[in-house]
C-alpha cells in the first residue's frame, strides 16, 4: 500500500454487503487486485440512476489504483448484449440486434466518458461469452445442482444449502423479491433460468445439456461466466446498484460457488443506494425521467447544457450506500462551485500535477468506506485555504480533484463556450441589473427583506430570474441570473 495511505494511520475499509460489517480490505494478492462491476443492458440511453454505480466504482477502481499501482489492479464491467428487452426494443424499431446493441454500447460509453468516468480495463460482451455460459451450466448439471427440463435449464435452489446469505431475505420474500414465475417444469418455485429456449427472429446457440433446440443464456449465468473468465473462479470486489443484490448477485453466487466448488465468489460485495429525482422515484409517468444524454443535452438553461462534470459532483456529495435524492438545484450549485474552484485555480495559475495525487484529509474520507461527502469537506478547507493566498493549498485542491476525475480547465472553458445569457444584453442593461443585485445583496445583510423582495419583482418584471446560493467556503450568499 502506498505511503500516502499508510501516512494516514489506517488502510481502506469497506463495508461489506455480504457480511453488513465494515471491514479492512486485504485483496487476496496484492500484485492483482481484482474487482468486477456489472454494466448496462444495452437497448437504450443510461438514465441517471444507471450514472450512480458508474461514477461511484469510478472512484473506487481510482483509489485501488492508487494504493496498489495501476498495472496492479484489473477492473472489470460487462456489457449485456442479449436480453429480453433488446429484443422487443430492435423488433419496435426494425434494426438488427447487433446494430442496436452497437450503438447504444457507444451510446453508453460516450455518456459516462461525459461524466469523468475512465474505462474499465476489460469490458466483456455477453455473446462473447457463450461458451463460458454453457461450460458452467454443464459443470452444474453434471454436479447436480442443475437439471435440464422442456428445453430449459434451471438451477435447483434447494440444492444449495445456504442460498440466500448475502440478501438474507426468508423463503417467501425472495419468491415476491424475485417476482417467481410459475412454470410445471420447475423443480421447486425458487428454480432460476441458466438457459432458455430462443423464439423465432430471437438470438440463439446450440444448447448445452443434451437440450435439441437452440437457445439463449439467462441473465444471471452471464456475469459468472465473464468475471470468471477475466478475474478467476474467486476475487476481490463485486460491485453494483443495491437493486441487484436480489435476485441478480444472489443467484450469481449461487451458480459460481457451486460449479467451481468456491466458498466465495467474491470476498467484498458493495452496493451503491437508490437514487430518485426532486424528491419521488424516478418515474416516465411523473415527468422526471432523465437520461445522462438527456441532461448533456438540455437547452433547458437557455442553450447550455449541464455539464458532466457537474452531474459528477452531484452523484458524489451523497455516501454511495445511501438513498440520493438528485435534484436540479444541486446540480446548479455544483456547477457554481465547480466555477468557483475553476476561478481560483486561475488565478493562482495552477494546473494538475503530471501524477495527481489526493491531499491526505481528502484521501483519509476515501479510505474510509469512499466517504466522498468527508473527501469533499476536506477540498472546501483547502479552498478555503487558497483564498487566504496559499497556493499550495490551490495545488493540492486542484490536484485532488483531478485524482477524483474533475478537469477545471476544461470545465472552465465548457462554461465560456456555453455562452451565458448575460453576455448577449447590452452593457447598459447589464450593468442595471448587477446594481440592483447589489442592492437587494445589501439590502438583504441589512435585514429589508420588504426591499429586497420589490427589487426581485422589479427585475422579474424586465424577465430578470434571480437564484440564490450559499457559498460553501465563505458563507456568504451569491446570486446569479438569466433571461426568461
Amino acid at each position: 500500500m502506498s505511503a500516502e495511505a499508510t501516512a494516514t494511520g489506517e488502510g481502506l475499509k469497506l463495508t461489506n454487503t455480504l457480511t453488513r460489517n465494515k471491514e479492512a480490505f486485504v485483496p487476496i494478492d496484492a500484485s492483482n487486485v481484482r474487482m468486477y462491476v456489472c454494466g448496462p443492458t444495452v437497448y437504450d440511453y443510461a438514465h441517471i440512476g444507471n450514472a450512480r454505480p458508474v461514477v461511484v466504482f469510478d472512484v473506487l477502481a481510482r483509489l485501488l489504483r492508487h494504493l496498489y499501482g495501476k498495472e496492479h489492479v484489473t477492473y472489470v464491467r460487462n456489457i449485456t448484449d442479449v436480453d429480453d428487452k433488446i429484443n422487443a426494443r430492435a423488433a419496435a424499431e426494425n434494426i438488427p440486434i447487433r446494430e442496436l446493441t452497437e450503438t447504444t454500447a457507444q451510446q453508453f460509453n460516450a455518456d459516462m466518458a461525459a461524466l469523468g468516468a475512465e474505462a474499465p480495463d476489460i469490458e466483456p460482451r455477453a455473446t462473447e461469452h457463450i461458451e463460458e455460459m454453457k461450460q458452467i451450466i454443464e459443470d452444474l448439471v453434471a454436479k447436480g445442482f442443475a437439471y435440464a427440463t422442456d428445453d430449459h435449464v434451471l438451477f435447483h435452489v434447494p440444492s444449495m444449502p445456504d442460498y440466500g446469505q448475502l440478501s438474507r431475505r426468508s423463503m417467501d420474500e425472495m419468491i415476491a423479491g424475485a417476482r417467481v414465475e410459475v412454470a410445471d417444469y420447475k423443480k421447486s418455485p425458487m428454480d432460476f433460468v441458466l438457459w432458455k429456449p430462443s423464439k423465432e427472429g430471437e438470438p440463439g446457440w446450440e444448447s448445452p445439456a443434451g437440450i435439441k433446440v437452440k437457445g439463449r443464456p439467462g441473465w444471471h449465468i452471464e456475469c459468472s461466466a465473464m468475471s470468471a473468465k477475466h478475474l478467476g473462479t474467486t476475487f476481490d470486489i463485486h460491485g453494483g446498484g443495491i437493486d441487484l443484490t436480489f435476485p441478480h448477485h444472489e443467484n450469481e453466487i449461487a451458480q459460481s460457488r457451486c460449479a467451481h466448488g468456491t466458498e466465495v465468489m467474491a470476498n467484498v460485495w458493495l452496493h451503491n443506494g437508490f437514487l430518485q429525482v426532486e424528491g419521488e422515484k424516478m418515474s416516465k409517468s411523473l415527468g422526471n425521467f432523465f437520461t445522462v444524454h438527456e441532461l448533456l443535452e438540455t437547452e433547458e438553461r437557455g442553450g447550455r447544457n449541464w455539464s458532466g462534470q457537474g452531474i459528477r459532483y452531484t452523484l458524489l456529495q451523497t455516501h454511495y450506500r445511501q438513498p440520493i435524492d438528485f435534484t436540479f438545484k444541486a446540480l446548479g450549485e455544483a456547477e457554481k462551485q465547480l466555477g468557483r474552484w475553476a476561478e481560483l485555480a486561475k488565478k493562482h495559475s495552477i494546473s494538475p500535477s503530471t501524477q495527481p495525487k489526493p491531499a491526505a484529509d481528502t484521501l483519509a474520507g476515501l479510505l474510509d468506506d469512499l466517504n466522498t461527502p468527508r473527501a469533499f469537506a476536506a477540498l472546501h478547507q483547502l479552498a478555503r485555504k487558497g483564498r487566504s493566498g496559499d497556493s499550495e493549498a490551490v495545488q493540492q485542491l486542484v490536484d485532488t480533484l483531478a485524482f477524483l476525475g474533475f478537469d477545471l480547465a476544461a470545465f472552465a472553458k465548457e462554461q465560456a463556450q456555453a455562452v451565458p445569457q448575460q453576455d448577449d444584453v447590452a452593457p447598459e442593461l447589464k450593468a442595471e441589473i448587477e446594481s440592483a443585485i447589489a442592492a437587494r445583496l445589501q439590502a438583504r445583510k441589512d435585514k429589508d427583506f420588504a426591499k429586497s423582495d420589490e427589487i426581485r419583482d422589479a427585475l422579474a418584471q424586465k424577465g430578470v430570474v434571480l437564484k440564490d446560493s450559499k457559498n460553501p467556503d465563505t458563507g456568504e450568499i451569491e446570486t446569479s441570473w438569466s433571461l426568461k
